[in-house]
């Protein structure tokens, strides 16, 4: 077993806030579970860091009274996909919510496992789309040859893998790996869902490829003004909760069932109110691993994505 103190390893590694660096979990030689009294759950680039902060805080304290030998739950934010997946392969962080690609990139590889499936907005799946402006002369998608087009991170599912399967699909030359523009017939620009989704608005992209969440009206029913679909692509399994391959069974099994155990109030947020701006974007969980996102496996080889793009 690799040591639990490896320095990051592996694309954007070090872009963690608060550089994500020391011992948790079970180290070389041991039997105790997490040495250090500390469980590290990495958050997901998705949101600001601040909403997300207030969104966890009841799962952070959750981890922290039901998972035994932890005394202290830290939560850190990651610039992107590939730094979490680095960190949960070296060891220095524990826990992480996820994106579908990411996800499925990181058991595929052995960097990370899968251990639960996150329920929201009515349903195990969701919409990837790709969308553009009323005042564009864009109809479907092969009028996006050689335009500008915005992506959430290089590693989602909704943001990236999806919205390029759907190019490549429509006979457009996709990049080589996500995150680069070689090998494109357009000029991709990657960021995030709600980056990707203001320069759709300013007018500095000629089209998003994002998750439908952010830019749905508020019913869930169409989309916010100022936004076209151009094309969309529906059953992506939702996002994993994912653990460090370092832990032991035990410590994974324990995580599990703090979450799958817990009340409906961890979903709240801070207030621990119901229905407010911190309630997370999910409301149960299940268990789960590298078969339910399969889907996703099977698109990233489609397109001949694998493990390297996060690699360096």
């Amino acid at each position: 077993m690799p040591n639990r103190r490896a320095v990051l390893k592996g694309m954007g590694a070090a872009t963690i806030v608060g550089s994500i660096a020391g011992c948790s979990g079970s180290e070389a030689g041991t039997d105790e579970p997490y040495v250090d009294g500390k469980i590290r759950f990495l958050m997901s680039p998705s949101e600001p860091q601040d909403r997300l902060r207030a969104q966890y805080t009841p799962i952070k304290e959750r981890l922290n009274d039901h998972v035994d030998a932890v005394d202290t739950v830290e939560m850190q934010y990651a610039d992107n996909y590939a730094a979490t997946l680095s960190a949960l392969d070296s060891g220095t962080g524990d826990i992480a919510e996820t994106g579908p690609f990411a996800g499925a990139l990181g058991v595929t590889s052995d960097n990370a496992e899968i251990l639960l499936q996150r329920w929201g907005y009515g349903a195990w799946t969701y919409t990837s789309v790709i969308v553009t402006r009323p005042d564009t002369d864009i109809e479907d998608l092969t009028d996006l040859e050689d335009k500008t087009i915005g992506f959430a991170d290089p590693l989602s599912a909704s943001g990236s893998l999806y919205p390029l399967g759907m190019l490549k699909e429509a006979g457009l030359s996709v990049p080589d790996e996500p995150g680069t523009p070689a090998g494109a017939d357009f000029t991709p620009q990657w960021s995030t869902h709600g980056q990707a989704f203001e320069a759709l608005q300013a007018g500095t992209v000629d089209a998003a490829g994002v998750g439908y969440f952010i830019v749905a009206d508020d019913e869930r029913e169409g989309y916010v003004d100022g936004v076209e679909e151009v094309a969309r692509d529906d059953g992506i399994p939702r996002a994993p909760v994912m653990v460090s391959p370092q832990l032991t069974d035990e410590e994974k099994s324990s995580i599990q069932t703090a979450f799958t155990e817990a009340p409906d109030d961890i979903y709240y947020g801070e207030d621990g109110e119901e229905g407010t701006e911190d309630d997370l974007w999910f409301s149960k969980v299940r268990p789960a691993d590298k078969s339910t996102y399969q889907p996703v496996i099977d698109k990233a080889n489609t397109l001949g994505y694998g493990a390297d793009v996060f690699e360096s």
